[in-house]
């Protein structure tokens, strides 16, 4: 497969687990595994896959992300099938290194194997082309799954025991936008199935790690957002979140502070104009205005900041900063936000972050 951007697509765990399953399905019916089979993904393209057969009775593929760096990359993905001798519904177990459902929110009930509903409709449709009507209960596997999937978010999502089995369309997009953003409203989901009200946002791990040594966070109650903050606010504001305490590096806040809500470092911006707004508002010289305006990064500024006597900004941004976030969506969030540095010290934050803090620390 190749994409317009030059970039080779990949095929998800999905299709891999619908190939793996129909290549079973043959075997269970008495047949040989197949040396490749076909499947038909939900955007009704055809793709083949090569399969490896094993001793035990399953079948097993090998993920291929194409070009994107997908933890998943590389690894078997295999597949049984236990057919009844009637009609009836397909059912699915996890195997080894697939995980198990066991918090509340996502789209699977608790208990129930990792497979998400599209990748189950792959692969009922799959087996049914093999089987027909008869009844089955499919059990998928990844043997490498529960080591990887200490990096990827199932951890964060209440996921148990292995990766995944995912996909909406069949394939991989590399650097698949659409793939992280579910990812954030996911966790956000399960936050909200709990009955919290409040949660943290941090931008990635190390300001994660900061925010959590700052206000003493050792639950599960902060969610990443990556440079998606715009987005996770209005998702958290959705699915009925009340409050958020954001907590923040000033090379991600200060961009939001200027009304920027995507903060890759390619775009937004507005994050020194923020600074040197606020620093002439507060009455510095226009020297030391310019020596800020002259730094080349956030810790530069922070350590100007200091020396020119103006640490008291980091209060005041923290405001403006919350402002923007609740004038995103009318208010129907309330937002805490505390700038930190690197080490996780707190360099100003709004009047309402410890409180937040506090409810988020007494979350279950």
């Amino acid at each position: 497969m190749e994409s317009k951007s030059k970039l080779r697509e990949g095929y998800s765990t999905g299709s891999c687990a619908a190939a793996a399953a129909k290549a079973a399905a043959v075997r269970a019916l008495g047949g040989e595994c197949p040396p490749a089979v076909d499947i038909t993904t939900p955007e009704e393209r055809v793709f083949t896959f090569k399969v490896i057969a094993y001793e035990d009775g399953s079948c097993g593929v090998v993920k291929d992300s194409g070009d994107d760096p997908d933890a998943t990359n590389g690894i078997t993905i295999k597949a049984e099938v236990a057919l009844s001798d009637a009609a009836g519904p397909i059912s699915f177990a996890a195997g080894e290194g697939v995980g198990t459902v066991t918090l509340p929110g996502l789209k699977l009930p608790v208990g129930e194997a990792a497979i998400n509903p599209v990748p189950r409709a792959m692969i009922e449709r799959a087996v049914r082309e093999v089987t027909g009507p008869r009844g089955a209960l499919v059990t998928i596997s990844a043997p490498e799954g529960r080591e990887i999937a200490k990096r990827t978010f199932n951890p964060r999502l209440g996921i148990e025991g292995g990766i995944s089995i995912l996909g909406t369309t069949g394939r991989v997009k590399p650097m698949d936008e659409a793939a992280l953003l579910e990812s954030y409203s996911l966790e956000l989901s399960t936050h909200a199935a709990a009955g919290e009200e409040a949660v943290a946002i941090a931008f990635a791990g190390a300001g994660e790690k900061a925010l959590r040594g700052a206000y003493r966070i050792e639950n599960r109650s902060v969610v990443q957002c990556g440079n998606y903050i715009g987005y996770v606010i209005d998702e958290a504001a959705r699915l009925g979140l009340k409050r958020l305490l954001i907590g923040g590096h000033p090379g991600k806040l200060l961009k939001v502070a200027a009304g920027s809500f995507r903060t890759h470092n390619r775009e937004g911006g507005g994050a020194l104009e923020a600074l040197c707004t606020q620093a002439a508002l507060a009455g510095a010289p226009a020297a030391a205005i310019r020596r800020l305006y002259e730094c080349t990064t956030a810790e530069e500024a922070i350590l100007r900041v200091r020396e020119e006597g103006l640490e008291r900004l980091w209060g005041t941004l923290a405001h403006i900063t919350a402002k923007r976030c609740r004038m995103r969506n009318y208010g129907d969030i309330d937002a805490a936000v505390a700038f930190l540095d690197s080490s996780g010290r707190i360099l100003g934050a709004t009047e309402n972050a410890g409180l937040f803090a506090e409810e988020i620390r007494n979350a279950k």
